[in-house]
């Protein structure tokens, strides 16, 4: 199903897990709903045991789940299409759409991955056709060019739906400035071209201190800086 032409999207990777992907999507889709748009919440890949229970039954993240709450929207499978469900440190039970498809380990869910794709981007269709706008979550980090060729959650995702990406990265843990130069030093030109901007994420104290940092690190990447957030004691991690 192909996209509305009048929908637009907007993708939030992250330089690593836990930098603050899903807080930031929730937030952008209580914002823009509160502005009137038609919001819908999208992760191509998750990985959580702690999954939401739609209305037809199906199962997706409770990261998205959040994000459809803050949207104000009900439930879709099709908000997370491709869940897995750990079962073991090599090993996942894989739920497509809803549906628990098999189980997996990890060199075979690497094999599986080209063609769960067209799920991933017939999801997303069908959000696109009923939305102004969808907010995409990417998974992990932007930057493990190891298992680019056959990425479906990020970069591959972005690419295949031609969605503009926005790269986050967490001041709170330390080295921001590294982690975001080094994505763009690390993925492919055209991956890099796909990153419309960076935010950091967390940041405590008074934020003229790291202007010159914003500054750095858009001038040794070429993106644009599109905002330093503050950190929050109650946030919640994704």
């Amino acid at each position: 199903m192909a996209p509305s032409a009048l929908a637009r999207a907007l993708m939030i990777q992250g330089t690593g897990s836990d930098v603050g992907k899903s807080l930031l999507v929730a937030g952008l889709a209580r914002a823009f709903t509160r502005r009137g748009l038609r919001v819908r919440p999208f992760k191509p890949q998750n990985m959580s045991n702690n999954a939401a229970v739609t209305a037809d039954g199906g199962e997706i993240g409770r990261a998205q789940a959040l994000q459809a709450r803050a949207a104000r929207v009900p439930l879709s499978v099709h908000m997370n299409p491709v869940l897995l469900k750990p079962q073991s440190d090599v090993g996942s039970q894989v739920v497509v759409q809803g549906k628990v498809v098999g189980n997996a380990k990890a060199r075979e869910y690497q094999a599986m991955k080209p063609k769960l794709l067209g799920a991933v981007l017939d999801s997303f269709g069908r959000l696109a056709a009923e939305a102004d706008l969808v907010l995409v979550e990417g998974a992990g980090s932007a930057s493990e060019v190891n298992l680019r060729a056959a990425d479906i959650a990020n970069m591959g995702f972005a690419r295949a739906a031609d969605v503009p990406v926005v790269l986050v990265g967490d001041i709170d843990r330390g080295g921001v400035i590294a982690s975001l130069v080094g994505t763009k030093a690390v993925i492919d030109p055209a991956d890099a071209a796909m990153i419309a901007g960076f935010i950091v994420n967390r940041f405590r104290g008074d934020p003229a201190l790291f202007a010159d940092g914003m500054k750095q690190i858009a001038d040794r990447t070429g993106w644009q800086s599109l905002g330093l957030v503050p950190f929050f004691a109650e946030e919640s991690t994704g």
